[in-house]
């Protein structure tokens, strides 16, 4: 899993890659790959907290742009990436993510995905495991046509100015935050910006179950097969 996602960064060509974790296996898996690993913690209690500890181990400027590539997401696409470093480099804010159209309102009113509102200048004004925002008047008689336009769905990929990543691990968890279950509702409550840009490509789904897992081996097999 972990080489794929590794892959994934290397082909949206990253200055330098970077597999943070507290596991030699890992370390071990990716030995034959021009990436750096740099060993953590075990005690992290997010995946922030684990890349502040690089930040500091590595000595990463503060200004220096880095990208969280989680390593459950085998198949983002290096358009998405770099849209995501793209959109935090033409901001001001410390934070960036993504979000897409929402196209079916199963999506719109299922709580594991994540909506969000912008701002004029393209900010997050909320995320919500609720549909927002709330369509008053239509949800009031119809909550199964197609969504409202505009409405957009979070993708869970982010990019952060080095400097801000340990302002980020200090922060104590938000009443927001633990309402929603959603950390990044700790940066706005706390009062930071998150930049949020389009995805100019659909991200395929992570993977968090066994049936993922077994698509996802389909998937490399049928992959595989084809080269």
């Amino acid at each position: 899993m972990v080489v794929h996602v590794a892959r994934r960064a290397l082909d949206a060509g990253a200055r330098q890659v970077v597999v943070a974790t507290d596991d030699e296996r890992v370390a071990q898996a990716v030995a034959n790959y021009p990436v750096t690993v740099c060993m953590t913690r075990a005690d992290h209690p997010s995946g922030t907290d684990r890349l502040a500890e690089c930040a500091t181990q590595l000595a990463w400027p503060d200004q220096q742009i880095v990208v969280n590539l989680q390593g459950d997401e085998p198949f983002a696409p290096a358009e998405g990436i770099l849209a995501v470093a793209k959109t935090l480099a033409e901001s001001d804010a410390p934070m960036a993510t993504l979000a897409a159209p929402i196209l079916d309102c199963d999506t719109l009113f299922d709580p594991n995905a994540v909506k969000l509102v912008r701002d004029c200048n393209g900010n997050a004004l909320y995320f919500s495991r609720a549909p927002i925002p709330w369509q008053r008047d239509r949800f009031a008689f119809d909550r199964t046509s197609a969504p409202p336009a505009g409405s957009l769905r979070h993708i869970g990929i982010y990019a952060y100015r080095a400097g801000f990543l340990d302002v980020f691990s200090k922060m104590p968890p938000g009443k927001l935050e633990l309402a929603e279950a959603l950390e990044q509702l700790r940066v706005l409550e706390a009062g930071y910006g998150i930049a949020v840009g389009l995805t100019p490509v659909p991200f395929p789904p992570g993977v968090d179950t066994e049936a993922d897992l077994q698509r996802a081996e389909r998937r490399w097999h049928d992959e595989s097969s084809a080269s």
